[in-house]
């Protein structure tokens, strides 16, 4: 009878302990991403109408592969700023584990419009082509949370039409913020799990 009781009392202490514990997303919120971003249309004069077809193939797979859903400002939050399609986000991915490390690392999306200055107006075709298809960013490492292994195996062909797009589309000056290490705090918010936002 003893021991039962024992047991009942350990029970209660390790729920009674559990309760108090903090959950791991107390600083976190809930936020609703968006999941499926038009790409916006290729601007009058920045192709060659022979290309259009091209151009066209290279926008679908842009929404296809959910492009702007990362690279649009306010879309990781559900909010997709008008105007701001493929320009970069302000709004950062978590890409260590947030739950145990009070200071994650984050990346914010770049700008990937053709704007020479903030996008990748005065990057070569072969450097997009690798950031896209091998996750190589400019700084010659991988992009951390760039998912370069679901696009991998793209076709050249597909490869080139995505390029053609980008370089084909309305450039939009925005600089977004520059990634953080682990360990130090972010300045700008950031998701985890895309629907998950820190709270500052």
């Amino acid at each position: 009878m003893r021991r039962k009781a024992n047991m009942i009392l350990v029970a209660l202490l390790v729920v009674g302990c559990a309760s108090k514990q903090a959950s791991p997303l107390a600083g976190y919120e809930t936020v609703d991403p968006v999941t499926i971003l038009p790409a916006p249309g290729a601007e009058p004069g920045r192709y060659h109408p022979e290309d259009r077809d091209t151009i066209d193939r290279g926008r679908y797979l842009v929404e296809l592969l959910g492009c702007g859903v990362c690279h649009t400002n306010g879309a990781l939050e559900g909010a997709a700023q008008a105007g701001m399609a493929l320009a970069g986000s302000d709004i950062g991915i978590a890409y260590s584990n947030p739950l145990g490390d009070e200071f994650p690392g984050v990346v914010y999306p770049p700008n990937i419009t053709p704007d020479e200055d903030t996008g990748i107006g005065a990057w070569s075709d072969n450097r997009i082509g690798k950031a896209i298809r091998a996750g190589v960013g400019g700084h010659g490492g991988r992009i951390a949370t760039m998912p370069w292994q679901a696009y991998a195996k793209l076709s050249d062909d597909d490869l080139d039409a995505i390029v053609l797009y980008l370089r084909s589309i309305t450039p939009v000056a925005h600089r977004t913020p520059k990634p953080v290490a682990p360990g130090n705090r972010a300045q700008a918010p950031y998701v985890y799990f895309g629907v998950y936002r820190h709270r500052h």
